[in-house]
């Protein structure tokens, strides 16, 4: 059983042919997670963002259960990283990273998740079901970055297309 007091982490990279000015246009988009998995349903602004410090509300669901959070922007690098602290920034319930880095083929995506070592909206949800979520939370997050039907590396160079054809 994983406990959420160590602090589990995700990280999983994958190659995208696109550059890093295409990629970070996508992953500095809040509610584009919302296309890849089933959890994350949208987010909002709460104050002027994508900013270092700016914060936005996220509205959640898993197996029946529903939620919101407040996240902050703790890691802001135009074209080399996007990160955010979930529910306080001093002490988070998770900590998402994407992080680009320029490669000969376009750019190198780096996911860096980190649940805990503080409480989240989902915290709660946990204690009340059976079936505690982070042990499947793990496979699910690497499964969104690295499925191969259709894959979000796949999706992203296909919306990547998409928004240069309509610009």
């Amino acid at each position: 059983m994983v406990r959420l007091a160590d602090g589990p982490v995700v990280e999983v990279s994958v190659d995208i042919a696109a550059p890093p000015e295409r990629v970070w246009e996508l992953v500095s988009d809040i509610n584009l997670p919302a296309r890849f998995q089933d959890e994350f349903k949208r987010a909002e602004w709460a104050t002027d963002g994508p900013a270092l410090g700016a914060e936005f509300v996220g509205y959640n669901e898993r197996k029946g259960f529903q939620w919101d959070t407040s996240s902050w922007v703790v890691e802001y690098v135009p074209l080399r990283s996007f990160g955010w602290a979930v529910s306080d920034p001093n002490n988070p319930g998770a900590t998402w990273t994407f992080r680009l880095s320029e490669t000969p083929a376009g750019t190198r995506l780096t996911f860096h998740r980190r649940l805990g070592p503080g409480p989240s909206g989902l915290t709660a949800s946990m204690m009340q079901s059976s079936q505690h979520a982070i042990p499947n939370r793990p496979p699910t997050c690497r499964a969104w970055l690295m499925a191969s039907r259709p894959s979000p590396r796949r999706r992203s160079e296909a919306l990547i297309r998409w928004r240069r054809r309509s610009t």
